[in-house]
């Protein structure tokens, strides 16, 4: 029974000793603060931290994974697109391929700078070997597009009918693209013209541009990009 009451008095000694160290603190002059208080405080400090740095780890974590999670759709699409490309790669290159050529055959059916002149004769020589008389026969001013450039012609035959449609047929199947646009047949007004007709149009053919006329017509397009 002593020894019980002796314990409980020391017990009680301590908590009266631990509450007089938090008595009358002066919370200016925490330096000279008793060690209990100062150890309560350097735990309470450090306890705030922890706590203040897990919540912003985890509230950036948490973060992060919405915005992972809001990706993934978008992920899953660009995943399909990519699989269904890797499937048929080799259909889409055999594609590429056949569009390659393509674009090769029509490039040569397009004449150069040098070989316009060449085209000019071939056109007056088709109405000729059909017994045409040209009345007007005049190249106009090259219009320049992206990648390639247009001729308009303006011509003027006359001749029988039969004649006029063999000679369109022939620019038709001419080695070099040529177009016959804004036609018009009409009774030739001539005197002796015997029936003949007269045929007035435009006929416009089309060359590819050489790589310096391509940059030019690029740079022109960047500097008027530029100007807007």
């Amino acid at each position: 029974m002593a020894k019980n009451s002796t314990l409980s008095f020391e017990l009680s000694g301590l908590v009266d000793n631990a509450a007089s160290q938090f008595r009358n603190l002066n919370p200016r002059e925490p330096g000279q603060w008793p060690w209990l208080p100062k150890a309560m405080a350097w735990l309470l400090a450090g306890a705030a931290a922890l706590g203040l740095g897990w919540y912003l780890v985890v509230s950036d974590a948490q973060d992060e994974l919405e915005r992972v999670r809001a990706e993934e759709p978008r992920l899953k699409v660009t995943y399909e697109k990519a699989l269904t490309q890797a499937v048929n790669l080799s259909e889409l290159r055999k594609q590429k391929l056949q569009v390659q050529e393509y674009v090769t055959q029509l490039e040569k059916q397009l004449p150069g700078k040098s070989e316009i002149d060449a085209l000019l004769s071939d056109i007056n020589q088709a109405g000729l070997g059909r017994g045409l008389q040209f009345e007007l026969f005049r190249p106009g001013q090259i219009e320049i597009k992206d990648y390639y450039a247009e001729l308009p012609i303006a011509i003027k035959v006359s001749g029988r009918y039969h004649d006029i449609g063999s000679f369109a047929a022939d620019v038709a199947n001419l080695s070099r693209i040529v177009t016959l646009q804004n036609l018009g047949i009409a009774p030739s007004t001539a005197k002796d013209a015997g029936g003949a007709l007269t045929m007035e149009a435009t006929a416009r053919t089309y060359r590819y541009l050489d790589q310096a006329e391509v940059a030019e017509q690029r740079a022109a397009s960047t500097k008027a990009g530029a100007k807007k």
